[in-house]
């Protein structure tokens, strides 16, 4: 009787304890002042909502339940210039409607507006504004996580290569940034070690590069706008990548970069007047360019460094100084499947009406390829025989050694693709 009484009164304790309510969610207002959200996180439950009144509050905060702090208009969170501002370290957390400033300066640190750490899965980081940080958002060693619609301002005075970047993601896979506007600081986003990551509709302006990829399998960057930047969108050491209708307008060096970058696929960009290059592709494999734009550049695209088994079809070429810079001897068809691209310079003709010329298009010819090998030589662009050698090409294609051709190029552009949808942010 006693084992036997013993045991139904457990079974009733254990009744009672589960029949009790959970501490429901609660909706909480915090004041500003210092120490005052740190405070309110240490004594909140998960779920909670903490709401900031407009005002100023301390940085130094770190998250460690699945609560949610959400701004009121006119809330700030200064850090004071000493280390991370926001720190996630638990799941399932969320930072909404702040301001976030004034970060640490140390990159040792990586010290962030918003740092979304280890164990801070499925955190969610949307519409922030973040000032004069040295990292805006971090997501290291975080899920799927997501930073979606923040407005990023980084630092200006440091010297660029000291600065840190708009969004940086470091092993944090599946992770999303989505417009999401960047000025100032270093990149962008700068995506390492890092894969199946998605980063779409965001807006990038006066940066080195506007998303930079390092050692990142998988994942797509698609619907960004990179303008005024050094560089657009620098891949690198990566593969697997779906690259696809993003606009680079105006970046200084090149729109798009693939340095050992393979196995991607790259469409419906729109590249244009660029400072240097349209396209940069060294030592890349195994890439599928199709439907983009490219124009205004003083090179369409500089082709090097034994890239191979790179497929181009149905690309526009147009008013480029120099269409394509490719300086190998192999031979290179850039039509598939009987499809080429379209050069605005070819003088071309179809006698049937179809789509296809009727005649090969080569860019690049025998005195190109002395020229950048010889800067010198562009002295004799001008003289006689260097006009006969061009002739002769023409008129007796098979003295070419090697080179680039377009089998089947098209008489006409394909539609250019549509420019991604762009806000006015201050």
């Amino acid at each position: 009787m006693r084992y036997g009484g013993g045991m139904l009164g457990l079974a009733a304790a254990m009744w009672i304890v589960c029949a009790l309510p959970l501490a429901a969610a609660e909706r909480k207002t915090v004041p500003p002042g210092e120490g005052t959200l740190a405070r309110a996180v240490a004594a909140a439950h998960p779920g909670d909502v903490l709401v900031l009144k407009p005002g100023l509050y301390t940085g130094g905060v770190i998250i460690d339940k699945a609560i949610t702090i959400e701004g009121s208009p006119g809330s700030i969170v200064d850090g004071a210039g000493k280390g991370t501002v926001i720190r996630i370290i638990a799941a399932d957390a969320t930072v909404r409607g702040l301001t976030v400033r004034h970060s640490g300066i140390r990159q040792e640190d990586i010290d962030s507006g918003i740092f979304a750490d280890k164990g801070g899965d499925r955190a969610l980081i949307e519409g922030n504004r973040l000032e004069d940080n040295l990292f805006g958002i971090s997501l290291r060693g975080a899920t799927a996580a997501v930073a979606r619609h923040n407005i990023v301002r980084g630092l200006q005075e440091l010297r660029v290569n000291d600065r840190g970047d708009g969004i940086s993601v470091w092993n944090a896979t599946g992770s999303r940034a989505e417009d999401n506007d960047i000025r100032f600081g270093r990149d962008g986003i700068r995506s390492t070690s890092s894969h199946d990551n998605v980063f779409s509709g965001n807006r990038f302006h006066q940066l080195r590069y506007a998303v930079h990829y390092m050692w990142t399998d998988g994942g797509t960057v698609s619907r960004n706008l990179s303008e005024d930047n050094d560089a657009g969108f620098v891949i690198m050491f990566s593969r697997q990548l779906v690259i696809a209708n993003n606009v680079s307008r105006g970046d200084r060096d090149h729109g798009l970069l693939l340095n050992f970058a393979n196995d991607a696929r790259i469409e419906g960009n729109d590249i244009s007047n660029g400072g240097t290059e349209c396209v940069f592709i060294y030592n890349a494999n195994d890439n599928i360019l199709t439907g983009n734009w490219f124009e205004g550049c003083p090179i369409g695209v500089h082709f090097t460094a034994g890239s191979e088994r790179n497929s181009f079809s149905d690309n526009a070429f147009v008013n480029n100084q120099t269409q394509v810079m490719y300086v190998g001897t192999r031979s290179l068809d850039w039509a598939t499947n009987g499809r080429g691209n379209y050069w605005s310079d070819n003088a071309a003709f179809a006698l049937n009406g179809g789509d296809i010329a009727d005649m090969p298009y080569r860019p690049n010819d025998i005195v190109d390829r002395i020229v950048w090998a010889v800067p010198l030589a562009k002295m004799l662009l001008n003289s006689p025989a260097v006009q006969v050698v061009r002739w002769a090409q023409a008129e007796f294609p098979a003295v070419t050694p090697g080179g680039l051709i377009d089998s089947a190029p098209l008489m006409r552009p394909p539609p250019r693709p549509a420019a991604p949808p762009q806000e006015a942010t201050q």
